[in-house]
């Protein structure tokens, strides 16, 4: 088999840019919750209105 060599280069990370991208992640989630929750409540009063 061939052998397989790795080089692994590191750089210095910013811990606020791990946190700047933390933030934006939640923040990104938080917004997609919302909206699923609010066209889960349309969609439910959309039913009771049409279907009942």
């Amino acid at each position: 088999m061939a052998e397989h060599q790795q080089n692994y280069e590191f750089s210095a990370i910013d811990s606020n840019e791990i946190l700047a991208d933390r933030q934006k992640s939640w923040e990104g989630f938080v917004q997609f919750a919302t909206w699923g929750v609010g066209v889960t409540v349309v969609i439910l009063l959309a039913m009771l209105v049409f279907v009942a």
